[in-house]
């Protein structure tokens, strides 16, 4: 495939991507940010937790 092809099938598919999304209403946005936030939380909380062992192993 030549390098026009391939430029036409990404415009293409960036196209279809475009048609099909939304911006997410006020609701969603606030319970993605909630979700997040939670899971960044847990993440950080199991790596002190580790980091703590560590430091009473050691």
């Amino acid at each position: 495939m030549q390098l026009w092809g391939k430029i036409k099938d990404f415009y293409v598919q960036c196209k279809r991507v475009m048609r099909i999304t939304k911006k997410p209403t006020k609701e969603e946005f606030i319970t993605i940010v909630k979700v997040s936030g939670l899971g960044i939380l847990a993440i950080g909380l199991i790596g002190f937790v580790l980091h703590l062992i560590n430091q009473l192993i050691v």
